[in-house]
């Protein structure tokens, strides 16, 4: 299949741990030892086959559409070690992990051991989070004593808090867990704007209160949609993603003299473009000081851009040039980062990681992959909502300006931001 990009894959546990076990991976039953020994087979053959590594989930912010667990969440250690020995077995490939660190030294320890046995490198994503402001701290503690140990274990940090986009128009706002807005959410976006423009309607919503089974089936932390409102914020062009706390619905509403419901209910319906930041975790303080420190740290690996997941509620895409533009030229609230560090956090750093070997660097008898930007010409627009996506899904989409040209393989595939229609992208296989 032709491609404007490379790409690259890894193992995901869940539909690995379906296909191995069937409806008792969905009801959550401990893997048994023969399912183990398949699924480690299986790994190998991925990674054989050149996918990068092996990645699961176990936290209770990934749930099913109905609000159930995902089938990994938990998967007993006996099954993480198994699988991921698949690893060692093969010589190449990360694991990778999502975690709420429930027992942090149980959790530390196994990836310490796993690190130690295979000599691959384990990861995990790490965040500031709005339930406990020292945990990361912690975590990242953890690392540096698993690498005293001999196991190469990192924890893969965000660039800017990772932040829930709340609208008429996007998958989650602060209303969407009321029985009163459910039957707007079938509604044609006009149509539903229309409605909400109307005093009884807006009346009943904010009468309403939550629906405790709608608000089950978020994720831990988008749940915190019905209470903090002190962390929510009006994005507007450019976005900001370093608001200070008075700017706030909460500190708006205060203001004002409203409900931060009201507020927030007001902003939204007078523009489908409207968007509301919610930066659910990485912002505990109204700063990215922490970010910073994490950023600079050497147990941390730059990550967690999500260039495609959660396409209606989160976009991050746009990640790689906020970190040229804020941390590196725009930052006024803190201290910046230089731009060659931040440049290498996002090409030879990750390339060296994940085992990329061929690119990362411009270098003689490298990959000719590389973007030629008008570095003072860098702007990020605020994201849009657009319906491009297969039978007319929707997506967030934020454009950017200041790229002259994107080269793959030496190959211009976007000049000035329009693709140029040439294809040079394959997919990449580990070990080749």
């Amino acid at each position: 299949m032709a491609r404007t990009i490379d790409v690259a894959t890894q193992i995901p546990h869940h539909p690995l741990r379906v296909y191995v076990m069937g409806q008792r991976a969905i009801d959550l039953e401990p893997a048994t030892a023969e399912d183990i020994a398949t699924m480690r087979r299986l790994t190998a053959e991925g990674l054989r086959a050149g996918a990068f590594g092996f990645t699961t989930s176990r936290t209770n912010s990934h749930k099913t559409l109905t609000g159930g667990m995902v089938p990994s969440r938990y998967s007993g250690i006996d099954e993480l070690l198994g699988i991921g020995r698949a690893l060692g077995d093969v010589g190449y490939g990360a694991f990778g992990m999502n975690s709420d660190f429930d027992i942090e030294e149980s959790e530390l320890g196994w990836m310490t051991q796993l690190g130690k046995e295979t000599g691959r490198p384990v990861w995990f994503l790490l965040t500031d989070r709005p339930t406990d402001d020292e945990r990361w701290r912690r975590l990242i503690d953890g690392v540096k004593a698993a690498r005293a140990q001999g196991a190469m274990v990192t924890a893969q940090v965000a660039g800017r808090p990772v932040g829930v986009l709340l609208g008429v128009d996007t998958a989650l706002n602060p209303f969407t867990i009321r029985p009163s807005y459910q039957a707007l959410l079938k509604l044609p976006v006009e149509e539903r704007l229309a409605r909400l423009r109307d005093p009884a309607v807006r009346a009943e919503i904010l009468a309403d209160k939550p629906s405790e089974a709608l608000l089950g089936r978020l994720s831990q932390f988008r749940q915190h949609i019905v209470r903090r409102w002190h962390r929510m914020f009006k994005l507007g062009d450019p976005p900001d993603y370093e608001p200070p706390a008075s700017e706030s619905i909460a500190a708006i509403a205060e203001r004002e003299g409203r409900s931060p419901d009201e507020v927030a209910y007001d902003y939204m319906a007078a523009d489908p473009a409207n968007l509301i930041f919610f930066p659910v975790t990485g912002y505990n303080i109204d700063n990215h000081d922490v970010i910073h420190t994490m950023l600079t740290d050497e147990a941390t690996v730059l990550g967690l851009g999500d260039g495609g997941a959660h396409c209606s509620s989160i976009l991050d895409a746009g990640v790689p040039t906020w970190m040229l533009t804020h941390w590196a030229r725009d930052r006024h609230r803190g201290a910046r980062l230089p731009l060659e560090f931040v440049v290498k956090r996002q090409t030879s750093e990750t390339a060296d990681f994940f085992g990329f070997h061929d690119r990362g660097r411009l270098a003689v008898g490298k990959k000719a992959d590389l973007n030629l930007i008008d570095y003072e010409g860098l702007r990020l627009h605020k994201p849009e909502v657009w319906y491009d996506l297969p039978a007319g899904g929707r997506r967030l989409m934020q454009r950017v300006e200041g790229y002259k040209a994107t080269f793959v393989s030496g190959v211009p595939v976007f000049e000035s931001g329009v693709h140029t229609g040439r294809l040079p992208g394959k997919l990449v296989r580990a070990g080749r």
